[in-house]
């Protein structure tokens, strides 16, 4: 029998969240972020189900040939911008638009003569990542007008660095900055998926939605659902193991848990290997028979235990459910000292995806 550890892709949830997206900022285009697999979830799946977004960000130029050999004709975006000459080409043959964010691509733009490519510029607003600095943001843009491989309709940008936290005051000092010093009515994108969720000043002509597409939250104790929201992922598997242990007798690899009666202990088929993590915190729930239980004892690469003294009925066989409906992906994540977004992408490939 094949490893019953399952990661279903709700399709609908996908639809849904798109659908929230877009109701928070009617009047703005919407951009798809589907780096890292479409956020674990399946790059191709993703943009199927997201066909109805006004394009798609990607990190690499590999997921925009992925996109493009699937039949994808929507703007694409590479969100680090180009490496190297060579990039340029591949950009034109592709039509991918591109970041620029550093005076290097300026430079490798200057020294190239082909049609032009579609250029977004980047202002470093305060997250000091990529980009431009405010202050030379306007000589930056200048020059990309100058140039006659680069098309005239340039968009601005910047990335949010805080928005999930409404108690800080970098949000608003970023979107003070990054409007402070946008050239006259240029287009412009600045809102991140908790921009699009919190900050409505940080609406503008484009929206880069990420994690909020997968049903994901960042903002500490928030989940997904607090804004609408609806899991994309349902992580799953079985127990394949139901057992008596005696007190005092301990669990798994280094004994960290000791039983403190005679009690049923479960085991379930999935571990670290495919990428549940194995820094969780003792106690940490899972859904068995849509019941929370909690793991005991260190996760091991393909298996974890249970505790099932709330569940003494439970069987072989038995449904376990990791995060998804009940059991928010958030709060796995903050157990293991972590966000939910590298929950999802830290997924392996021996787990078995399905759409649902």
């Amino acid at each position: 029998m094949a490893r019953a550890t399952t990661a279903h892709i709700h399709i609908d949830a996908l639809r849904h969240n798109l659908a929230v997206v877009r109701a928070r900022a009617p009047h703005a285009k919407v951009m798809a972020v589907v780096k890292a697999d479409g956020y674990g979830h399946g790059l191709e799946r993703v943009a199927h189900a997201l066909a109805g977004a006004d394009g798609f960000g990607v990190a690499a130029l590999s997921d925009a040939q992925r996109l493009r050999a699937a039949g994808f004709s929507q703007k694409i975006l590479l969100l680090s911008g180009f490496d190297e000459p060579a990039d340029l080409e591949q950009l034109r043959q592709l039509d991918v638009d591109t970041v620029v964010h550093h005076r290097t691509q300026l430079d490798m733009l200057a020294a190239d003569h082909g049609s032009p490519l579609k250029v977004w510029l980047k202002m470093d607003s305060g997250m000091h990542r990529l980009g431009f600095a405010p202050a030379d943001f306007a000589a930056a843009h200048a020059r990309l007008r100058a140039l006659p491989n680069v098309a005239a309709d340039i968009v601005c940008m910047s990335h949010l660095a805080s928005s999930e936290d409404t108690g800080s005051p970098q949000t608003a000092e970023q979107l003070r900055t990054f409007g402070d010093h946008l050239p006259p009515s240029a287009a412009a994108s600045i809102a991140n998926s908790a921009g699009i969720l919190i900050w409505p000043e940080a609406h503008r002509q484009w929206l880069r939605a990420g994690g909020a597409l997968y049903g994901l939250a960042v903002g500490e104790g928030k989940t997904g659902a607090d804004f609408g929201l609806r899991p994309a992922m349902t992580l799953s598997t079985r127990l394949i193991s139901v057992q008596t242990v005696a007190k005092c007798e301990r669990i798994g690899y280094s004994g960290i848990y000791t039983c403190p009666e005679d009690m049923p202990v479960g085991v379930a088929a999935i571990g670290y290997g495919d990428g549940y993590p194995r820094v969780i915190r003792p106690g940490t729930p899972v859904l068995l028979n849509g019941r929370r239980v909690p793991i005991i004892g260190r996760v091991s690469m393909d298996l974890m235990t249970l505790d099932l003294r709330g569940q003494p009925e439970a069987a072989v066989g038995d449904p376990v459910v990791l995060w998804g409906e009940g059991l928010p992906v958030e709060e796995v994540a903050a157990a293991a000292g972590t966000i939910s977004y590298e929950l999802t992408c830290s997924i392996t490939r021996r787990v078995r995806f399905v759409e649902a």
